[in-house]
């Protein structure tokens, strides 16, 4: 009877062992299978490079899978500083970038200045108001920009308006968008007569016509800084993709948007 209990005891111990080796595999095999998932934010004027720099990189990368976070490079940077869980941050300016390097949230050796963009005047493409230059802005009723607090674009618009003297006679015709892309929006709908948006935006549109660029010298250099965010839990992904960026495979879509490349 012993030597019966003894045998069933074994049998026992032998299903219960060769379930959690079973369990083991299964869970290796499923982590194994899993994909490491990375967040950008990035500049909503990246939009349209970015995703398709996305499904290029991860079809070389099939284990890691890309998710953006597109806004206004303020309200991104805000996000990051009060914690937001962020692996890479590419900035629309410079300010804003350097404000997490100064809060100890990127490192300098992390970073780099990769692409540059040009601020122009759009109108609607039917439009009647004759505004052929930047000092013709003032025969416009109504002028979108980004809100200069939180939109780069907005902040080289209000530069350019200043250094022409125009602001103060323009500031109460001014309309202030969430981000470059409703200014846009703003300008195709004939909602207001004109638009200061980032070329590569204007680009995009068959809606809206360039009349102008502003000139070297009435505002900041435009300076797309990208960098990794400190303390990353996927660190070795998250380089892999930071360094795909720079690729000259990369590159080539950003300048197909319009971007200049400053590597």
């Amino acid at each position: 009877m012993k030597k019966t209990y003894l045998m069933i005891f074994l049998m026992m111990m032998l299903v219960m062992v060769g379930a959690g080796c079973s369990s083991d595999e299964t869970e290796m095999k499923a982590q194994a299978g899993g994909k490491v998932e990375l967040t950008v934010s990035a500049a909503v004027s990246l939009q349209d490079a970015l995703n398709d720099i996305k499904k290029s990189f991860e079809k070389e990368n099939a284990n890691v899978e890309v998710h953006y976070n597109f806004g206004a490079s303020g309200a991104l940077q805000q996000q990051i500083s009060q914690g937001a869980p962020v692996d890479l941050f590419f900035s629309a300016a410079e300010d804003k970038f350097d404000k997490l390097v100064e809060e100890d949230l990127i490192e300098e050796k992390n970073g780099i200045d990769l692409v540059g963009n040009d601020l122009v005047l759009v109108v609607p493409k039917d439009s009647k108001k004759e505004i052929r230059s930047l000092e013709d802005l003032t025969k416009a009723a109504k002028i979108s920009i980004g809100t200069p607090e939180s939109v780069p674009a907005g902040q080289y618009a209000k530069q350019t308006l200043e250094n022409m003297n125009l602001f103060k006679e323009m500031e109460d015709r001014l309309v202030y968008a969430k981000d470059v892309r409703q200014v846009l929006t703003y300008v195709e709908t004939g909602n207001v007569d004109a638009g200061l948006v980032y070329k590569t935006d204007a680009l995009n549109s068959s809606k809206v016509e360039i009349i102008a660029a502003a000139q070297a010298g009435l505002h900041d250099s435009i300076i797309y800084p990208v960098g990794m965010i400190n303390n990353l839990e996927h660190s070795k992904e998250a380089k892999l993709f930071y360094d795909y960026l720079q690729t000259e495979a990369s590159m080539k879509i950003f300048e197909k948007y319009g971007f200049k490349n400053l590597k």
